[in-house]
């Protein structure tokens, strides 16, 4: 189960009083984190957590959640048009000195998949050495693959279904990409339960980012402070466990 709070860590809950509203940004183009349901409400992950975080600091009443193009979220922010951003905004050098982040909450790994029917004997990513692996070109995750796993040989694809075609043909040995998206494809029926994670997870800032965490006004960094304690204590309580289970079934990890 993801958890990056430390248990013996306890962090002050800022004064809130002033705050008359608090409102988060989000989209609704990045299921199962934030989309449109089959009733047209806004749902996921991320939308669960904000209720979840202003349920935790008993401020639930004054929290609302808003639906923007991703071109309108930082400017939202910017202009106070909103006190929160959850959507999955990059943290690196420009967003941080544009925004105040709250610790990461959740990380979004690396993972190998291969066939069910050719595990290696050995459950280590040593055991691909000399195997042809596939990988997305161009992306985070190829850079990876080259960097730290020198004995695979990569195989580039431009789409990601071409890519689980020839795993599950078996013209490549091996798959290795986003965690998420290899958790909802092998649990699909496109896979046929051809195939499992193996080995892993894998994490890299240089890679992948510092993971997921709500942005907020520069100005508003007690509020960060405030979502920072409720995270805390959501992972304490078992509640983010909860809602980690309900949007990510098969685990990430």
């Amino acid at each position: 189960m993801p958890n990056y709070t430390d248990p013996r860590e306890r962090i002050p809950v800022p004064d809130l009083s002033t705050y008359n509203r608090i409102r988060f940004v989000t989209t609704v183009d990045f299921p199962p984190f934030n989309f449109l349901d089959q009733t047209g409400r806004l749902a996921g992950f991320h939308i669960d957590l904000a209720r979840a975080i202003c349920d935790e600091l008993e401020i639930l009443p004054r929290c609302q959640i808003q639906a923007l193009p991703w071109a309108e979220l930082e400017g939202a922010l910017s202009t106070g048009q909103a006190e929160a951003l959850i959507a999955g905004l990059a943290i690196t050098a420009d967003s941080r000195a544009a925004h105040h982040f709250t610790r990461t909450y959740l990380a979004l790994p690396a993972r190998f998949a291969i066939r069910a029917d050719k595990l290696p004997t050995q459950n280590s990513a040593k055991a691909l050495a000399g195997q042809r692996v596939g990988v997305l070109a161009g992306t985070a995750h190829e850079a990876m693959v080259r960097d730290w796993f020198g004995g695979v040989k990569p195989v580039t694809f431009s789409r990601p279904g071409w890519m689980f075609d020839a795993l599950k043909a078996g013209s490549i040995d091996a798959v290795f990409g986003n965690g998420l998206q290899l958790s909802f494809w092998l649990s699909s029926q496109s896979a046929e339960g051809c195939c499992r994670f193996f080995d892993g997870p894998y994490f890299s800032q240089a890679h992948l980012g510092e993971g997921l965490a709500i942005a907020v006004s520069p100005r508003r960094a007690a509020l960060a402070e405030a979502f920072d304690h409720a995270l805390a204590e959501l992972n304490r309580n078992g509640r983010f466990s909860e809602l980690y289970l309900r949007w990510f079934p098969n685990g990430l990890y």
